[in-house]
């Protein structure tokens, strides 16, 4: 009868300790991205270059942000929209004057 070393036990549990709900939601827009830039000729996105995307960005935000991609019909058009600040500076409404 063969027995694995404890060692091949602990590194296995090791690794699934260290998923995250945030690392899931990365994982999950990096699959669904690089999958429409491989078909359009453009480098993957690493989990690096991803990270620092949705660094400013909180974890129950990236939840709304994973709902509103999947229900539009371009999945990386709306996340690239989504994610910049720029696009919704005009959203934001402008103060009214004070009375004169």
């Amino acid at each position: 009868m063969f027995v694995e070393h404890i060692k091949a036990h602990i590194k296995r549990n090791l690794t699934k300790a260290k998923e995250t709900e945030r690392g899931e939601l990365m994982k999950y827009f990096c699959e669904r991205l690089n999958a429409q830039r491989m078909r359009d000729n453009y480098p993957k996105i690493t989990m690096g270059r991803m990270g620092k995307t949705l660094e400013k960005i909180p974890t129950k935000d990236l939840y709304y942000l994973k709902r509103v991609c999947d229900d539009s019909q371009n999945f990386s058009k709306k996340f690239w929209w989504e994610v910049n600040p720029k696009k919704h500076e005009e959203e934001t409404p402008k103060p009214l004057p004070k009375g004169r």
